[in-house]
């Protein structure tokens, strides 16, 4: 009676213990994330009607209500735009956090590109990209759960070819799901774009011109996935914002959810 009454606790206590450990699970595939994107040339926030309003840009951003956006033709306290730092104005109305990068020195200051993000990220840096009518720039920020790259290429066919590779360099051995956006002055049937499409998913819509804002005509503003670390990406939102005062470009911006394969 004695060794039964042994037996019964000791299997309790095995049952016990096994209750509370934590059982072994098949591994879950990474849930789904949707995050949007936005890519704006602000013209120095001037609009077609010559008017300088960061308020108005401020505005068409905070409509669209991003999670980061790339911004082309920043001034940073320059003669002719009188000493206002652009990207800080623009985050203080949009309560973003905000990352410029030079590319030029211009007017007593320096003009180039910037990101706004809801996200604080968690590292930025600047890569020089080619330009001979004027040097260009690519920002990399890293978020929790992507990395974000803006740029705004040349004017000239052969820098924007002569820049996939050097962002393709930069982009190596990043595991995170990666986007890129700007102004990339070519058209979808161009050269840079046909080797961009090698590496990268368009995710606009090429057919909805942007360019420019009153009466678009081509479309030369982009968001780009990374098609080559292993995630898939549904376009779950694609939008050439119409706005047509505000700048002489039309906002691109997209919701697109990212899973691992």
């Amino acid at each position: 009676m004695k060794y039964q009454t042994v037996l019964l606790m000791l299997l309790a206590a095995t049952l016990l213990a096994c209750n509370g450990k934590k059982q072994p699970q098949v591994a879950e595939s990474n849930p789904a994330t949707d995050i949007s994107l936005m890519t704006y040339n602000v013209h120095n926030c001037i609009g077609l009607d010559g008017k300088r309003d960061y308020q108005r840009i401020a505005e068409v951003i905070r409509q669209a209500n991003p999670d980061v956006v790339a911004l082309q033709e920043l001034d940073s306290v320059t003669g002719r735009n009188g000493g206002i730092y652009a990207l800080d104005s623009l985050r203080i109305m949009t309560g973003m956090n905000a990352f410029f990068s030079a590319a030029i020195p211009y007017d007593g200051g320096s003009y180039g590109i910037g990101i706004l993000s809801k996200e604080a990220p968690i590292s930025c840096r600047t890569l020089p990209m080619p330009g001979r009518e004027e040097a260009r720039t690519l920002i990399l920020a890293e978020f929790n759960d992507y990395v974000f790259c803006a740029t705004h290429q040349s004017l000239t066919p052969e820098d924007q070819e002569a820049s996939v590779p050097l962002i393709l360099q930069a982009l190596d051995s990043i595991g995170k799901p990666i986007f890129l956006a700007g102004d990339m002055n070519s058209q979808p049937h161009e050269t840079p774009q046909q080797l961009l499409r090698q590496h990268f998913t368009t995710l606009n819509d090429t057919a909805a011109n942007t360019y420019p804002a009153d009466q678009p005509n081509g479309c030369i503003d982009y968001i780009y996935a990374f098609s080559g670390n292993n995630y898939r990406f549904e376009v779950k939102q694609d939008t050439v914002i119409a706005e047509t005062a505000a700048s002489d470009h039309r906002p691109v911006l997209v919701t697109v959810q990212v899973q691992k394969q």
